[in-house]
């Protein structure tokens, strides 16, 4: 007979074993949400030609250019089921092309891309025909150049799997000043961590901190005049992480000009 004691320590040897694997594997994040692995879930994606392309210099997010921005070309535009009223801008997606052996390249590789336009719907076509980004299906409208790193360009529309990662940035987060003498707007960019941002806030240095409401896409906003004052700014991301930029921009800044920032690590 094995003694309570003696079980007790192999079902503990047991728990560290299934534990340590699982951070050997990269299974189990430690350190919040923007960490966690999440499961593959199922969409459909599609391209447009960059010189159809409103993500490449505009797009529903504020970006502008997205070179300039830093994003590239490795951009895609979200269904409104993904989109989230322009909630997702700048959230990071590992797509692959899935089920479809004249589409998909072959081995299925993956490629990382960052949400930068809103895919609009299209009523009067079925969702199974051109209306591929009605609600409530989940549909990547990517660059032509993203999509060629999943699937072969003559393709339509192909079968995906999704999940979202963290967004590798390289510098800090950067800020491009706008607005006027009663209201102060702000375009965040180059943001880390899972690339969702939930609150920012503003701080003059006459003047306490500031929340500011989202205009639309990554533009966020609010009813004061900041200028001739050194600006900072507190950015919090859907993980929960929050990172300071003190004094981002001195006391000259003007209106159009980016600054830069801290980053989430």
């Amino acid at each position: 007979m094995i003694s309570l004691q003696t079980k007790i320590s192999l079902f503990s040897f047991f728990l560290f074993y299934l534990f340590y694997s699982g951070l050997a594997k990269g299974e189990i994040e430690m350190g919040g949400n923007a960490n966690e692995i999440e499961e593959w879930r199922s969409a459909t994606a599609t391209f447009v030609k960059e010189n159809q392309l409103s993500s490449v210099t505009g797009g529903a997010c504020g970006y502008g250019d997205l070179d300039e921005a830093g994003y590239g070309r490795d951009t895609t535009g979200l269904s409104s089921a993904l989109f989230d009223r322009g909630g997702a801008c700048g959230v990071c997606f590992e797509i692959r092309c899935v089920d479809h052996i004249h589409w998909c390249l072959q081995g299925s590789p993956s490629i990382v891309v960052t949400s930068t336009d809103f895919c609009a719907p299209n009523w009067g076509l079925p969702d199974e025909d051109g209306g591929w980004c009605n609600f409530p299906r989940e549909h990547f409208e990517m660059s032509v150049a993203a999509f060629a790193g999943i699937a072969k360009t003559i393709a339509n529309i192909v079968p995906v799997q999704y999940r979202r990662v963290k967004c590798q940035r390289t510098g800090g987060m950067r800020f491009t000043v706008t607005g006027s003498s009663y209201f102060h707007q702000v375009l965040i960019t180059n943001v880390g961590s899972d690339g969702e941002i939930t609150a920012v806030k503003v701080k003059g240095s006459r003047t306490g901190w500031i929340s500011m409401g989202r205009n639309w896409g990554q533009i966020w906003q609010c009813d004061a005049d900041l200028r001739d004052q050194p600006l900072s700014f507190e950015v919090t991301t859907r993980g929960g992480g929050t990172v300071t930029s003190y004094h981002v921009a001195p006391s000259t800044w003007q209106f159009r000009q980016t600054f830069e920032g801290k980053q989430f690590v």
